[in-house]
Order: C-alpha cells, then structure tokens, then sequence
C-alpha cells in the first residue's frame, strides 16, 4: 500500500492506549519512510488519555475504545468521518519464563490459579485502564477480591508483565497484547472464554488537526493490510 503526500517536516501526533501501542510502534517506521511525516506516538490508559483530551490536549490521531471516541464525536472533538474500528484484544495471564505453567482453563482453575499465587500483578483500576477495571469486578463477582486486594501489585500503566521480570509478581493478568513484548514473561494463555473480556479499539481523527491529509492517512494505515498482518503478531484479533 503506498501513500504518497505532500509534506515539509511535518509531524503528527498519536495518542494511543498502551494496549494498541505495540501495533501503533510497528507501523510508524513504514509509514514515516514513505512519506516523510514524522510520528509522535504518546501512550497511557484509556481512562488517563480521555483526561488529557478533556484537559485539552492537542493532538491528530487517537486510539480508544468505541465507547469512548463516540463521546469524543458526540462532542466534536473527533470527526464523524474519521472513526475506524481497528482490533480487539483479550486479557491474558502470563508467569515469569521458565515457571510451570499453570491450569487456567476453566473459570474454576483460573480461579485457583489467581489463589495460590503469592502475588498477582494486573493494571490499578483507579488508574482506568479497561483491563484492571474488569478484573476487579471479576474478582468480585468471584468472591476472591478481599483475598486478591492483599497480594495484588498495582501498576498505574504500562507493561505489567514486567513485575514477572522484577520478582514482585508471580502471576501477571493484562490485555496478551502488553504480555507478549515482555521477554522475561511467558503467557500462559487467555482468560477461559467463559470469563473472557475483549477489549475493541478503534482510531480517530481530531476534528482540529492540522495535519488532517497526514492523519487520515496514518489511520488508514492503521486499518490497512499491513496493519491486518501485524495484529496476529502482536497479539490482537480482527474485528469480524
């Protein structure tokens, strides 16, 4: 797929959860090559980047959940015309490489699993990251989440497989996509299905944005065939 623009230099920024950001990082090298606009990529929770956008953050392409761009549209933050549903992702549990894998096959066995472990590492779900705030309901409707909270290493952002890595968790639950650019975590696999939560995301343009030819091209990029054969890689699924 070749773009071809008109550019001097130009920058567009991209914001994006830390969940999509590995898909994100892995398109950028291409699509600066062939069209020399520079790509600034920021990543957070869903939850922190919704704050700085309300806080009036600048930028041209955005990466969320549906949910969460349709309020942006509905506020005319976001174009109607620039919306693409990109991918979905499910949470994972992972060890540290080289530990016995253990049962997690059933909602019963994952169950088990998440009580033997010594320490449990999954996102803060103050910190509003999608994946903290399903597992903490979860754990509720479970009945585990006392026992959970006791032993629990709450990570604010970023890549949670790594307390595997540091020796501050022995079992770390988070979207498979941050599981895997962990090289120290090994995942053991999905949530049963059963129990499963996928998290779909999509792209958006800002209605404000200076670079709208750069941006809408980047989030083409993003649904494009390039992108559609680096989501297996990484972690993600199509959305069907």
């Amino acid at each position: 797929m070749t773009i071809s623009l008109s550019t001097h230099a130009q920058t567009i920024k991209v914001l994006t959860t830390g969940a999509f950001k590995p898909i994100v990082a892995a398109i950028v090298s291409n699509y600066e090559n062939r069209t020399g606009v520079k790509v600034e990529v920021w990543n957070d929770t869903a939850g922190a980047l919704i704050k700085r956008i309300d806080a009036g953050e600048l930028f041209d392409v955005v990466v969320l959940t549906p949910a969460a761009l349709k309020k942006l549209t509905d506020d005319g933050r976001i174009a109607s015309n620039r919306v693409e549903i990109l991918a979905k992702v499910a949470i994972g549990v992972a060890v540290r490489k080289g530990s016995l894998l253990p049962n997690i096959d059933t909602p019963e066995s994952f169950k088990a699993t998440v009580m033997s472990a010594k320490k449990v590492a999954y996102i803060d779900p103050l910190s509003g990251g999608s994946s903290g705030i399903y597992l903490d309901g979860l754990f509720k409707q479970m009945g585990i989440d006392e026992t959970v909270r006791k032993k629990a290493v709450l990570v604010k952002g970023g890549l949670v497989a790594l307390k595997l890595e540091s020796g501050e968790a022995d079992l770390a639950i988070h979207q498979i996509s941050e599981i895997m650019p962990v090289s120290g975590a090994q995942l053991v696999g999905p949530l049963p299905e059963a129990i499963q939560n996928y998290t779909v995301y999509a792209g958006g343009v800002s209605a404000t944005s200076k670079a709208l030819a750069s941006a809408d091209a980047f989030l083409t990029e993003l649904s494009g065939p390039d992108a559609a054969r680096i989501l297996g890689e990484k972690g993600m699924l199509a959305v069907r």
